[in-house]
């Protein structure tokens, strides 16, 4: 399986999805709050599709570049519980991964150890946890909670134990999160009855927010070794982007659009952007005049309806969350 170069281009605060465009997790953040008969919900220029199926598995595959391309192994799950599994986040060693899972009901935060295959609940609460992100810090795990009365805030929780504390007081209902630095966030914010959802950069310590964009995609990337982040903006029902946001002009610029109603994307270290419709992964370096290229079908494997996509810190292995049969 790769991808060779030589061949011409050929084209998640949090529950899940997004009612009117996306938080399709918040939608997720809305979707799932939806699921979970929260009131919560996001409104965008047109409903997102769904941002993972009611059942759903995390699948981890190794990646290998090559001279002549990119090279995937069999993707192998690594979820067991039969139900809503999903917003896998690698921690920074590549050794685990953090995800949701959705068990009677509750969501909760679980850690899956790449190398033992064992799998620990590193969250266990009455209220509802997602999009497991590790801080800065490298102690701490934030989450976007689901508070008794519904509200959405982020929250922490240490990975030694210990009870959970408010990282931002004031500021909700919050669906997707990416931290910056350790004083800087990048939020999805969904909008209030009749107002759009928002993408905003939080300073924590004063809880000053800047909006950046309005009708946002719920996934928030760091740029690989550049000052920026990224995130689909949806201009309209047919037009979705990726554009980049500059940390330091405070200016954003267009990268490229998505495949048509995908808004779940994941950037490479070496720059190249991946989405995935269907069982198929597909591939864009920005700014580079091609279009979206097909360089991988999983349908063999028997993957289905991917969603989400993570990429370890080394691009040696991909978090895939899909249907499948295994």
């Amino acid at each position: 399986m790769r991808l060779d170069r030589r061949r011409p281009a050929c084209y998640m605060k949090l529950k899940m999805r997004d009612t009117s465009g996306y938080l399709r997790e918040a939608a997720l953040a809305a979707l799932i709050i939806i699921g979970l008969g929260a009131a919560a919900r996001s409104q965008t220029p047109s409903p997102s599709p769904t941002a993972t199926p009611g059942f759903s598995d995390i699948f981890i595959v190794n990646v290998k570049n090559e001279r002549d391309g990119i090279r995937f192994s069999q993707p192998v799950k690594i979820t067991t519980f039969a139900g809503y599994n999903n917003q896998p986040s690698f921690l920074p060693d590549g050794r685990g991964i953090l995800y949701t899972s959705i068990r009677a009901k509750q969501a909760d935060i679980y850690r899956y150890d790449l190398r033992s295959g064992a799998t620990s609940q590193v969250t266990k609460t009455p209220e509802s946890e997602y999009s497991p992100t590790l801080m800065p810090d490298g102690k701490n795990v934030s989450v976007v909670r689901v508070e008794a009365d519904g509200t959405q805030r982020l929250w922490k929780f240490s990975l030694n134990g210990g009870q959970p504390s408010l990282i931002l007081e004031h500021i909700k209902p919050v669906g997707y999160h990416l931290w910056i630095d350790d004083h800087t966030l990048a939020l999805f914010i969904l909008g209030a009855k009749g107002k759009p959802n928002t993408l905003q950069v939080v300073d924590v310590p004063t809880e000053k927010a800047e909006i950046v964009a309005e009708n946002p995609g719920r996934i928030l990337r760091r740029i690989p070794h550049q000052n920026k982040f990224s995130f689909v903006h949806k201009i309209s029902d047919r037009e979705w982007t990726i554009k980049e946001f500059d940390l330091r002009t405070r200016t954003s610029a267009s990268l490229t659009a998505t495949l048509p109603g995908v808004e779940d994307y994941a950037w490479l270290p070496s720059g190249r952007l991946l989405m995935a419709k269907d069982s198929k992964l597909f591939s864009l370096v920005p700014l580079r005049g091609k279009n979206w290229e097909e360089i991988e079908d999983f349908s063999k494997a028997g993957l289905k309806g991917i969603t989400r996509i993570a990429v370890s810190p080394k691009g040696d292995r991909m978090a895939i969350v899909a249907r499948g049969t295994q």
